[in-house]
């Protein structure tokens, strides 16, 4: 039974960890140190939201056995609508990754400063930070060349420690059972909006819909197989966010206001490795951000090439251009200057507000016959699946009101 379940494990983990990533250990680190136990509901929110979104996509990939990017292509025929949809979805992966990966690599750099301090190159009037071009450069090394995933593996490992980490170090918190049971009832504490449209847009990650959806059907091909996606994606998924909470339960325990950089981080660690917390930590972060900075563009890739129609192999020409648009891109906005917490919460905020543009064309395409048949939404998932784009969209117009001050 348990060789039968492994056989069947499929992207959901690819896709757990994408989202457990530097942006998720950063962001709930915040969430828990400016507001303690109040903002997991919103992660309760987020967790049924990627469940319910990754499923449409799962089933979309294996029943049309096609990729989401190339079923909108293919299925919008009106020659203006489709331009405006390919444009519409390309500048909001191309802008959501490359903020993303911009999170990644700091996440990554936030690591490393940890153990070695801050270290910079000085050109004229540019300045990079050592760590982003270092880790930059490992990852073009990585997709240039393809071969990354004996390497990924080993990073993935490293995260899923730290995650093991936050649970163990979340009960030794000893935290009050009755003010985390009160944590799950929606508020929004005062300047908390950001934060939780950043904790939806770091778990529900726009990229992922388009990745579950191509890499379901190189696993599975027909529709006996859907019980196992099905399966697979909410063991991954529910998992993933219990660690996500963790980490906000044992940063709620963090003696500090003030979050710049992996030491502070590291202090909700201490109660479980004393001084060597900085240097776990650092570890984990840097495995969580480089294995992103590898993801980000590659989706970024996947998602240009169904939209445009070109050859999703590795070695082309166009497919190379789209990964190393967006991995510069997030070199060069990790080396700014910015401090390094600031770009991670941008990325995750940037994420929840395209959310609803990604989300919108999923239910759209789900509820199509053409596509899916008898395997189309039904009244209960698209119920579930309106409830969320409206929440998404809604909270996505607060915080754009909120970066503005309007609000």
């Amino acid at each position: 039974m348990i060789k039968q379940w492994f056989k069947n494990i499929g992207p959901g983990p690819l896709v757990a960890a994408a989202f457990i990533g530097p942006g998720t250990v950063t962001l709930c680190t915040i969430a828990g140190v400016s507001f303690g136990f109040a903002l997991l509901w919103a992660m309760v929110l987020s967790v049924v939201a990627t469940v319910v979104l990754q499923e449409m996509s799962a089933r979309l990939g294996i029943i049309s056995q096609k990729g989401l990017a190339e079923t909108i292509r293919l299925e919008i025929k009106q020659p203006a609508l489709k331009v405006l949809a390919i444009m519409l979805i390309l500048s909001a992966i191309v802008i959501g990754n490359a903020a993303y990966e911009a999170g990644n690599i700091s996440g990554g750099v936030l690591g490393l400063e940890a153990i070695f301090g801050v270290k910079r190159l000085e050109l004229g009037l540019f300045s990079l930070n050592y760590f982003s071009l270092a880790i930059g450069i490992v990852a073009f090394i990585l997709l240039y060349i393809g071969n990354y995933k004996v390497l990924e593996k080993a990073l993935v490992s490293l995260v899923i420690l730290m995650s093991l980490a936050f649970l163990i170090t979340a009960i030794m918190t000893k935290p009050d059972i009755g003010a985390i049971l009160n944590g799950f009832i929606p508020r929004f504490p005062d300047d908390s909006i950001l934060t939780i449209v950043g904790l939806i847009g770091t778990t529900v990650v726009p990229y992922n819909l388009f990745l579950h959806a191509s890499l379901v059907k190189e696993k599975w091909k027909g529709e006996n197989d859907l019980k196992y996606a099905r399966k697979d994606t909410l063991v991954a998924i529910v998992l993933g966010g219990m660690v996500s909470m963790c980490i906000i339960v044992s940063a709620a325990a963090i003696q500090t206001s003030e979050v710049s950089n992996a030491a502070d981080l590291a202090k909700g660690l201490e109660p479980l490795f004393g001084s060597f917390s900085k240097y776990f930590l650092a570890i984990g972060l840097f495995a969580a951000g480089i294995t992103s900075a590898i993801t980000a563009p590659l989706a970024a890739a996947y998602v240009a090439s169904g939209c445009l129609g070109w050859s999703s192999n590795m070695k082309t020409k166009q497919f190379r251009a789209v990964w190393i648009l967006i991995l510069v891109l997030g070199v060069l906005s990790s080396s700014s200057g910015i401090k390094s917490i600031e770009i991670i919460k941008f990325a995750q905020v940037a994420n929840g507000i395209l959310l609803p543009v990604i989300a919108g064309f999923l239910i759209w395409m789900v509820n199509k016959r053409s596509i899916l048949g008898d395997y189309r939404n039904n009244l209960k998932q698209n119920i579930l699946g309106i409830i969320i784009l409206a929440i998404t969209i809604f909270l996505g117009l607060k915080s754009i009101l909120k970066v503005f001050e309007v609000i």
